[in-house]
């Protein structure tokens, strides 16, 4: 796996009057009519053409976006962001795109950094691009977001072996290789993640560029920062479960051996020195012993499983 950082400085102006041409937008949209026809409008400026994907609005998204002159594809109800996401991308591979390049549609990024985005992919140095607000000194984000995000990086690291100081961020470009690799299965909100995770076991490069980010947008994010940060959290465990079980079950396993071998010899002790038996801490200390030593017997089992299927493929 080749990891580096890029950075936006050096590149070339883009003109205005000149878009790229193999390059397709592609944005997620739920309920975002005040502020998508701008995004379109000032993204049909840089790349000829825009997916916006309506994953069941029921504002006016789906006809601001026609109007202002992107594709729209729309869904009768909601369907999660990873599916509107991968819906989009995927169209855009059939259409034919050498580069695809995804960013939120709630006006949190700024379309003019779409060349920064872009350019390690068209240069052929990236199958995918992170846009990482970490990298930029202009963006100033919130404490909480901060150390939420810090803590998603640290479980994404965990579960997919790649470094990245924004995974959980939407503005992204893809290679052809990548869009021609996107088989993942993924929902919610942790599509980020699981796209790390994918692209890092294929081998695929992975590099991050600088962006900036305005979080005082018309319409903020749908769901509470609190829960929003636990169901990615909880998709990424998943993650670990599903790729590195001897990390999920051994870890937590192995901790609960040394914690009930502890608690027993302290029993024990107890039991030697004042002739006093602690009933209660010594059945607890034996099913922790006992359930550390299952989590460990299955962490050994399904690593195993992992390699052997990693074989076959």
């Amino acid at each position: 796996m080749e990891t580096s950082n890029e950075t936006s400085s050096g590149l070339p102006p883009q003109p205005h009057h000149e878009k790229y041409k193999d390059v397709i937008l592609v944005i997620p949209a739920y309920k975002e009519e005040l502020v998508i026809g701008s995004i379109v409008l000032k993204a049909r400026q840089i790349v000829e053409r825009v997916i916006v994907v309506d994953d069941g609005s029921m504002d006016r998204t789906s006809e601001v976006a026609t109007y202002a002159g992107a594709k729209v594809i729309r869904f009768e109800k909601n369907m999660g962001k990873a599916h509107a996401l991968l819906v989009g991308l995927n169209h855009a591979r059939e259409l034919g795109c050498k580069v695809a390049v995804t960013l939120d549609g709630d006006g949190q990024h700024k379309t003019r950094e779409i060349p920064a985005v872009i350019h390690p992919v068209i240069e052929g140095k990236a199958d995918l691009v992170i846009g990482s607000r970490f990298l930029s000194e202009g963006t100033d984000v919130p404490a909480y977001r901060r150390m939420g995000q810090k803590t998603l990086d640290v479980f994404t690291r965990i579960g997919s072996g790649h470094k990245s100081t924004d995974t959980q961020s939407g503005f992204r470009a893809f290679s052809r290789k990548a869009l021609d690799n996107l088989d993942i299965s993924s929902s919610g909100y942790s599509i980020e993640s699981d796209m790390i995770a994918h692209f890092a076991e294929r081998g695929l490069v992975i590099v991050e560029v600088p962006i900036t980010v305005r979080y005082e947008v018309p319409n903020k994010h749908k769901m509470n920062p609190m829960a929003h940060g636990l169901s990615v959290l909880a998709g990424i465990i998943n993650l670990i479960s599903y790729r590195r079980p001897l990390i999920a079950f051994g870890v937590p396993g192995f901790i609960l051996i040394v914690a009930g071998l502890l608690a027993e010899i302290w029993v024990f002790a107890e039991l030697v020195s004042s002739d006093t038996f602690h009933y209660i801490l010594a059945i607890g200390s034996a099913f922790i012993l006992i359930l550390g030593m299952l989590l460990m017997i299955a962490g050994l089992i399904l690593n195993t499983l992992v390699l052997l299927m990693k074989k076959e493929k």
